[in-house]
Order: structure tokens, then sequence, then C-alpha cells
């Protein structure tokens, strides 16, 4: 067979010609970017392993080469998007009709949001969709997980499932379980859905039919924090702002970079005065239109510093005043190795971008901020987690405000319906997470659910093991890439 093909580095050109001729075929592989070859549909399969280059290095003509190619197959990418997402729909150009795909593609196929037209136009374009994910990473030595697409049936019809079959390893794709087909809600939507075993998911779905179950949305706005452009400047302990003798007038009280400490329902004025006391940063540096003497000389150590030419501060009309998102209700952790947490901000602090701040609305504000941390420790919640979120390296699962949008959380007219249940589990659930006994305050709020009869005991018990499922997957990869 003549198999052809398209190369940008010409060792690798050469290699592949190689690996051809050993395989017994005739190769024809061109050195150039893929992006410069104009799409000739009289191919009966096309198969690839795209770079996987993500958006902040995938810049200038090299991109807008990428992102033009994806819009004459009428696929508009994100300037987000990473390369792999051009190669997959400029790739499928090259397909006779009844084509077949195969490509080695990055996981976050499944679940990021700028892959939502490249799933879209894989289920429109294609009969049959089909992944194989894998229990170990095939590339070790490569910070990504990949799956393998194959999609077969160019042009002669659209699918309205998706094939996920599993694999141990690469080695292990002959004896690949015959999977299940599994139908997304949305043809655009993350495809983690699929991850989940049937019943728990039937149940996901049920709940939120139910509408005792809804988005966060339903609650109020998720927003970014503050973006400082320098956290190490503009960030300061108790300690350093005596030290540099600042007003009070001329900080703001924040909760400090990172999560760590807003792992119990409620971040309160004892819990930031201890973070104070143990050095963290709980100022922020504020000055108005006529900073002190003190505030004076410290403008001047940050100019002198350089932190005046750092991006996000030489596009401000004044460096050193960072725009202000006011305290948030609650606050949101945004990467997460267990689940994200929501927490109660009776500090009132302001928060960085390290973490996300909800904003309840008013209808809702007061029931919200008193129990909707407690009442989003069940297993729907933690299981909807790990489908809307994304899995990073590490086993990290990220929560953006997109996703917390839609991430199934207990509703407003449920959380009042069971707040007389819920209420005298608070103490005991704050000492659980205290103790880092995240599964057990999950166990209490499960019950409260299951005695409310919101939902089936049976029910519980998919949902815990499906969750567990999928952050051990989670975990698993992520431990086996190290």
């Amino acid at each position: 067979p003549t198999v052809y093909g398209v190369e940008i580095h010409a060792e690798s050109a050469r290699d592949g010609r190689q690996r051809v001729r050993d395989s017994g075929g005739e190769p024809r592989i061109r050195e150039s970017d893929f992006f410069l070859v104009p799409p000739d549909p009289r191919y009966h399969c096309v198969i690839g392993n795209p770079p996987f280059i993500r958006f902040q290095d995938f810049t200038g003509p090299a991109r807008d080469r990428a992102r033009e190619a994806a819009r004459r197959a009428g696929v508009a990418l994100t300037a987000l998007a990473s390369s792999w997402a051009a190669f997959t729909v400029h790739s499928a150009m090259f397909l006779t009709r009844g084509g077949r795909l195969g490509m080695v593609l990055p996981a976050e196929l499944l679940s990021v949001n700028y892959a939502a037209p490249v799933r879209r136009f894989l289920l429109d374009h294609f009969s049959t969709v089909e992944l194989v994910l894998f229990d170990e990473r095939v590339f070790p030595e490569a910070e990504a997980d990949v799956v393998l697409l194959l999609a077969d049936g160019y042009r002669a019809g659209r699918a309205d499932q998706v094939v996920i079959r599993r694999a141990r390893d690469a080695a292990d794709l002959a004896s690949a379980n015959p999977g299940r087909a599994w139908t997304p809600l949305d043809r655009s939507g993350k495809w983690t859905g699929g991850l989940v075993a049937p019943g728990a998911e039937d149940s996901i779905r049920a709940l939120l039919r139910s509408e005792r179950f809804g988005p966060l949305q339903t609650w109020g706005d998720t927003t970014l924090g503050i973006v400082t452009g320098n956290n190490g400047y503009f960030t300061l302990s108790p300690h350093q702002v005596q030290r540099l003798g600042l007003r009070p007038d001329e900080l703001l009280t924040l909760s400090p970079s990172g999560s760590s400490h807003l792992r119990g329902l409620e971040f309160d004025d004892e819990t930031l005065a201890r973070l104070g006391r143990e050095g963290k940063a709980v100022h922020l540096f504020h000055p108005g239109s006529r900073p002190s003497t003190a505030a004076e000389r410290y403008i001047a150590d940050g100019y002198q510093a350089g932190v005046a030419a750092a991006y996000k501060c030489r596009v401000r009309k004044v460096w050193y005043q960072v725009p202000i998102v006011p305290p948030a209700d609650l606050l949101l952790t945004c990467m997460n190795a267990d689940t994200p947490r929501l927490t109660t901000n009776s500090a009132r602090a302001h928060h960085l971008n390290s973490v996300h701040g909800v904003y309840l609305r008013a209808a809702v504000a007061e029931i919200g901020r008193e129990l909707l941390p407690l009442a989003s420790l069940n297993s729907v919640t933690l299981l909807h987690a790990e489908i809307v979120g994304r899995s990073y390296g590490g086993g990290i699962l990220k929560m953006e405000p997109r996703e917390a949008d839609g991430w199934a959380v207990p509703a407003p007219a449920l959380v009042v319906d069971c707040a007389d249940a819920l209420r005298p589990a608070r103490d005991k659930v704050a000492d659980l997470l205290h103790q880092s006994r995240l599964l057990d305050a999950v166990e209490l709020m499960d019950q409260v659910l299951v005695d409310a009869g919101e939902i089936a005991a049976h029910d519980v018990e998919s949902l815990r093991q499906a969750r567990a499922d999928l952050a051990r997957r989670r975990m698993l990869r992520a431990s086996r890439g190290r």
C-alpha cells in the first residue's frame, strides 16, 4: 500500500519513510506545514498523532493557519484551542465519502470547553465515533494523557452515540473491551459522562430533571478572582504591613493565595487572624489616590523592582491600583486533589484568581451562605464535579467558572426543605472536614438526603462507586505517569 504523509520536521519525515518501508509499504511523505497542504478528499483512511501544542505556545502565523483550516471546515475554534483541535478537523477534510479517521489525541477531547466544536464536528460528520481510553499512560514521558479516536463513515451519516472502550495500555488494544454506546445530552457537550456507569448516570439525569438538583448558576454568578500582576508585591502579611508602616485604609482584607485554607465550611474572622499569625498574606496593597508617605515608599520600591513593567500592571491607568472585585458570598476552590469545595466567606475577604467567587442572588443569599457549602457535600455533587470538571496532570481536578455554572448542586428549594435536618449536622461535618475525612462528611449528607426521600439508598451506592471510579482513574493515571 501507498502511505501519503505530511511532516514538518525533516528528521521525523525520514524516520517515517523508513517505518513505512519496514512495514512493506511505499512512503510518499512530504516535508511541510500540514496546514499549508490544501485538503484533497481522496483518501480512504487518515491516521495521525498531532502535536499537543497548548495555546500559550501556539501563536502567530502557525495558529492563524490552523484556525483558518478549521474555519474552512465550518469549525470555529477559540484562541484558547491547542493545536490538535485544528489538526483533527483538517485531517478529516482529506477523507473520501465513507472514509475512516484514526487519531491519537489528548484526553482533553473529552472535557475541555474549546473542544466543543470538535466534538460536534465528529458527531455530525461521521456515522460512528469510538474512543479507546487507557488505564495507564501511553506515553509515560509526556505530561498528556491520551485517547484513541476511531471515526468511520465520513459524510455517510450522523452519529448519535459515542462508543467508549477501555484498554490497559497500547499493547492491550487487541483485547480491549467491546465498550458501550453512550448518548451525550448535548452534541457539543463534554464526553466525560460516558465514563460513568449507566446506573449512576441515569440517577443524575433523573435528579436534574426533577429540579431538586440544578446547576450552581441557579444560585448566582461564579467569577474569577483578582489578578494583581505580581502577588509577591501586592499581597502582604501582617508583619510586612507593620514593617512598612502602611495605613489600614491602604489595605484590603484578603483570602491568601491558594485554597488549602478553604477546605472547611466557613472562612471566618478567626481563620483569617490565624493565617495572619502564621505569616500568610491576608492583606492586599490597595492605596487610594493620595498614598501615605509609607505607601509612596513602597510604590517606589515596586517601581525599582520592575513590578510596574509587568503586563497586568503596565496596562493599568495607575499601575499599583489593582482592579478589585467585591467580596463574594462563597469561595469555590479551583484546583482540587479531591473535589471542589464551597466555603462561606464570613470574613468578607477579597479573593485572588487562585479561587473563584460565587455571588448569590438576593432571594437565596441568606440560606445559600448558611447551608449550600454543607448541602453540596453529597455524592451527586461530587460525581458531577468529576463529569464537568477537567482532569489535569498530577491528578488535579480543575473547575473553571463556566464549568461551575453547570455543576449540579442541591437546588434552593431542596436546601430550604431540608434545612432543619442539615443544621444539626453542621458541627459534625465541620469536625470531619477538619480531620480531612471528606467521604465521612459526604456519607452524613447523603443520609440526610436519603432520610428526606430525595435520593434512594441504592442510588447513593451507585453514585458513590461511580465517583470513586472516576477519581481513582484520575489519580491512577497521574501516579503511573510519574
